[in-house]
């Protein structure tokens, strides 16, 4: 990387050369699957390299959604992978735990000052243009008041990074002031399970944020590369095999159904709570087709019975970068199949709660199992 950047975001965002992207998906509790992934990712290129290595060092880019976007920044501020379990494993069982004078689907499940009190003494102090974020930082929040998706980055190159000085349209508050907690707990604001998070927008103005899962992104890896290339973003990267690399990591595949029987008992709230869930699914599923087609995929994932796992069809225009998805199926098969975990439906079921505690050690030993053969060494050959 080029000496002339000032700090390691911008020699990692703006310096020529090879580009790697790491996208973290969301899902709650569920995020401790994600980091058996990323543990194993930087066991690896600490062997290969004969050094301890921190992801911010290998990746240009890190973002995520929800609970990715913890654990995104947790990375992109130089903590490890070993480090972000320890943070996960301390942090789920003091926000999960409903308060007792809490009337359930009138209040949020959770209270969420539990929450941004352990971001705010993770991240004392930090901006989104922190340089202490060691690379670039992408987190992708829903501004309710809006209806607007919102791909925010460290990235100085971007639109909204400075405040105006002309104050000639009630001049917004540039992105680089705003507090990495503030950013972090708005991406994690789940309706029914957190209240919505406020982040002031402008003097005087307030903007009222929820779960960046409720955008299409709750995979953020499509969102990620479009930021990376798309010439209003700032960035420029040049795409291609020899110039791009993507790692997207899941919290679990899974669809979610309901029965005719289970509608007609169901309150409004709980079908309501269960129809969100299958749109992120449905979400996740499309950007999984879009970056399996995109890119050239090392490890096949079949979207369904019609489409396959896209691996062997190109583009007209080639494959814009390469592309490595890793995850695991939430369903009976699939685990036994390759995990050989002997599950019955219901504990499969329980895995699939995003806000239990219980489910990060399983989820966590199923992920580090996975991680064995989807993250190799052979697949360092390329990136």
């Amino acid at each position: 990387m080029e000496r002339t950047h000032s700090c390691l975001r911008d020699r990692h965002l703006f310096a020529p050369g090879k580009k790697r992207i790491l996208a973290l998906d969301g899902g709650g509790v569920r995020g401790a699957l994600s980091i058996a992934f990323l543990e194993r990712f930087e066991k690896i290129l600490t062997e290969i390299e004969g050094r301890p290595v921190r992801l911010c060092e290998w990746f240009d880019l890190i973002g995520g959604t929800s609970t990715g976007a913890i654990i995104a920044a947790g990375l992109a501020s130089g903590y490890s992978a070993n480090e972000m379990h320890k943070f996960y494993s301390e942090l789920a069982p003091k926000i999960f735990k409903t308060p007792i004078f809490r009337i359930p689907g009138w209040r949020a499940s959770f209270d969420a000052r539990r929450l941004h009190l352990e971001l705010n003494r993770i991240f004392s102090g930090y901006t989104l243009g922190s340089e202490d974020l060691q690379t670039g930082l992408c987190i992708i929040l829903k501004r309710l008041d809006t209806g607007s998706c919102w791909i925010i980055m460290n990235n100085p190159r971007s639109a909204f990074w400075e405040t105006r000085a002309d104050n000639s349209d009630n001049s917004f508050v540039g992105n680089r002031h705003f507090l990495l907690s503030n950013v972090i707990r708005a991406s994690t604001a789940a309706p029914y399970y957190f209240d919505p998070q406020t982040i002031e927008i402008s003097e005087g103005e307030e903007g009222l944020f929820l779960d960046g899962g409720l955008t299409p992104h709750n995979n953020p890896s499509l969102a990620l590369f479009l930021a990376a290339v798309l010439p209003p973003y700032g960035l420029n990267w040049k795409t291609g095999l020899e110039h791009l690399s993507i790692l997207s990591i899941g919290t679990g595949l899974y669809t979610p159904t309901v029965t005719a029987l289970e509608a007609r008992t169901l309150s409004a709230l709980g079908l309501a709570v269960k129809a969100l869930v299958a749109q992120m699914s449905e979400n996740q599923e499309l950007t999984l087709i879009l970056m399996s087609w995109l890119g050239q995929a090392s490890l096949p994932w079949p979207i369904n019975t019609e489409l396959g796992d896209l691996g062997k069809i190109t583009p007209p225009f080639g494959n814009l970068f390469r592309y490595h998805r890793c995850d695991i199926k939430l369903e009976q098969k699939w685990l036994e199949e390759n995990l050989g975990a002997n599950l019955s439906s219901a504990e499969v079921m329980g895995l699939c709660q995003m806000d239990n505690s219980s489910n990060i050690i399983p989820l966590y030993e199923y992920g580090r199992v996975a991680a064995e053969t989807q993250i190799t060494h052979d697949l360092f050959r390329d990136w």
